[in-house]
């Protein structure tokens, strides 16, 4: 009999795939990262419990095209520092992704809220563009110019915060205990540049991220990074908590509860 490939692998196959996934080269991404101060209240209002707000009120938005080989992918985020007890770090809100690739092994492993996308860095010289999109909707543009070099950073060591959740079989809740995970990423920077430019946000009932205004622009940079990361749950949270924040992960909060006809399976 031909094989069936929906049959279960052997285990020899699911070592060889996780070999090969563990000897993949530095990817590196070219991208722009802006950072801003926003209004104190709005970040307090986003942060799931047990995340609280850290001393400065800080909105990051990343925007990147990566050279994975032969699979471009475009990959952006917008995240507002937090901290979970002694740990700072950042809670991203969404994290538009090009591929449906890239979104499966981050939502159901590490709990991200990956959402596909249009994702777009663009350069002309000195003049850089970029943008995430959802639905038709620019909802963050930094534009500008390079306006010098920066030294790279030394390597660093970051962390964001994610839930990790399953809705409820049944219409309500989680199916168990939804867990704040903390992914704890390596990153090395071997090109930095500064931009002048600005930041717009505009409005979107998907993406509501001018709910979180730009009060001062702190910095825009240009630049090439690799990173690895790990995860590792950190506590099991309260459902009771977190549900009223599950509407973040998704643009109908209906949909969780979307499945086919019935008859149709």
């Amino acid at each position: 009999m031909a094989r069936v490939r929906y049959g279960a692998r052997t285990e020899a196959e699911s070592a060889a795939a996780r070999a090969a996934a563990a000897k993949l080269p530095d990817i590196w991404s070219t991208g722009v990262v802006a950072l801003w101060e926003t209004d104190p209240d709005a970040v307090a209002a986003v942060l799931p419990p047990p995340l609280k707000p850290t001393g400065r009120p800080l909105v990051r938005v990343t925007i990147s095209k990566v050279d994975l080989p032969g699979y471009p992918l475009g990959a952006g985020s917008v995240s507002v520092a937090a901290a979970h007890g002694a740990v700072e770090g950042w809670y991203p809100l969404v994290m538009p992704m090009t591929h449906e690739r890239a979104l499966i092994g981050g939502r159901e492993v590490f709990g991200e809220p990956k959402k596909l996308g249009e994702v777009v860095v663009e350069r002309d010289g000195l003049v850089v563009g970029a943008r995430l999109a959802r639905h038709g909707i620019a909802f963050v543009e930094v534009r500008g110019a390079v306006s010098g070099p920066l030294p790279p950073p030394e390597p660093a060591e970051k962390t964001d915060f994610y839930f990790k959740f399953l809705p409820g079989v049944e219409g309500s809740g989680f199916d168990a205990d939804p867990v704040l995970v903390h992914c704890v990423r390596n990153e090395k920077v071997r090109k930095l540049e500064r931009i002048t430019g600005d930041v717009v946000l505009r409005e979107s009932m998907y993406d509501p991220v001018a709910d979180l205004p730009v009060r001062r622009l702190v910095e825009i940079t240009l630049g090439e990074k690799t990173s690895d990361q790990r995860g590792r749950v950190a506590e099991r949270v309260s459902a009771e908590a977190l549900l009223p924040y599950v509407h973040q992960r998704y643009d109908d909060p209906a949909q969780i509860l979307d499945g086919p006809p019935e008859g149709s399976v």
